[in-house]
């Protein structure tokens, strides 16, 4: 059966041509009789420009997912998840939670698969994707045969796309707690209540390379369940991490435990409170790690975003000693790298101190970044030195 149609406009045909894969409703010309699912692309002159998931309510109407006329079936998700599959097995061999099939950057786009052990978390955040999720489930079983299949469909975003939210098992055991090995420690995640799939698996990468530099007092502002403080804890005489969730820092205490570190410490604070703080106590630490929550969401919070990522710089920059290092994060899409590099430069300056740049990293290469596609380069890392 041939998918319907839908018409796009010149516009929307050179945003496709540029290789970007997501094609907005105001570039939609025409989309009548078109549900969600598959549909194939045509420009006004009817030409084939390719086939996309539709979704009759986001503002991102189209989602690339090929130039080809071809099935878009079982067959084409097996393919493209096997090609997920090869490439994680170069750039993740050896890690035992990471992303498997990353959207977008997988040419899958709104599917995501999160492997954490032998189970595997999915989420299927577009009205086109959410059709093919017991398609997804059966691939997924046939090729890893996992435990068990979850799928953390509590996404805001899905509800831009009309979708409801949904949790729950797809498959195999319910399993709530799942203790896996990351960078050579043991670490506890809650796949059923978590935040994003039941942990920041894309910071892998980062945690392991600040792990490079930690030595003396360590200090995690934002640690959520303690992914750079379990990291930098080998490393260091004394780690403290800050965080605002209680429930957050007891998942942190039991990887602790199941490491038995005892040079850890977990404090329940606003962490521009404590940094403050810290400062006027003249608390002093050689490595401290910021890597708060996006501050900007939308375009029209960028400045404010940047105001927090300063004040925040501002204060680790003060309380480190020198030759100490600042690891330095930001998750917003919408604060670039040369913006964070900006105001940390600001801060420095403020700060009356002489940082030198020793590395710019991203997100773990299991999070694919498409070079026409900026969404996709969201995670933005710094690893600085104080003089």
């Amino acid at each position: 059966m041939t998918a319907p149609s839908v018409t796009i406009t010149p516009r929307g045909a050179e945003r496709l041509a540029s290789g970007h894969v997501w094609i907005y409703r105001s570039d939609v010309a025409s989309s009548a009789g078109a549900e969600a699912g598959v549909v194939r692309m045509v420009n006004q002159k009817k030409c084939f420009w390719g086939q996309a998931l539709y979704s009759t309510q986001s503002q991102i109407a189209l989602r690339f997912l090929t130039r080809e006329s071809r099935p878009i079936d079982a067959t084409f998700l097996a393919e493209r998840i096997r090609g997920a599959a090869r490439y994680r097995a170069q750039v993740a061999a050896g890690a035992h939670a990471y992303r498997l099939v990353a959207a977008e950057g997988d040419l899958l786009p709104s599917l995501i698969v999160d492997r954490y052990g032998d189970c595997l978390v999915i989420q299927t955040l577009s009205q086109g994707m959410d059709k093919f999720k017991s398609a997804v489930v059966e691939i997924l079983q046939k090729e890893f045969a996992p435990r068990s299949i979850l799928e953390r469909n509590d996404a805001a975003v899905r509800a831009l796309e009309g979708l409801p939210e949904q949790t729950g098992v797809l498959a195999g055991e319910d399993v709530g707690e799942i203790v896996v090995e990351e960078n050579g420690v043991k670490m506890s995640f809650d796949l059923r209540h978590g935040q994003k799939t039941g942990g920041f698996l894309d910071q892998r990468e980062n945690r392991a390379t600040a792990a490079n530099y930690a030595h003396g007092r360590a200090l995690d502002c934002f640690t959520y369940t303690g992914g750079f403080a379990l990291t930098l804890a080998p490393h260091c005489d004394s780690v403290l991490g800050i965080d605002s969730s209680a429930d957050a820092l007891k998942q942190a205490q039991r990887s602790q435990e199941l490491n038995g570190f005892s040079n850890l410490e977990w404090k329940e604070a606003n962490c521009f409170d404590f940094l403050k703080a810290a400062d006027q106590e003249k608390l002093r630490y050689d490595l401290v790690v910021i890597d708060p929550p996006a501050f900007a969401r939308q375009k029209s919070s960028h400045e404010s975003a940047l105001r927090g990522y300063k004040e925040l710089n501002l204060r680790a920059l003060k309380i480190l000693s020198p030759g100490g290092y600042l690891v330095t994060c930001s998750c917003s899409y919408h604060v670039s790298e040369a913006d964070l590099l900006g105001v940390v430069a600001e801060a420095a300056l403020d700060a009356h101190r002489t940082v030198t740049v020793v590395e710019r990293r991203t997100q773990s290469r299991d999070h694919p970044i498409l070079l026409t596609v900026p969404e996709t380069h969201y995670l933005k890392c710094l690893i600085l030195r104080v003089c």
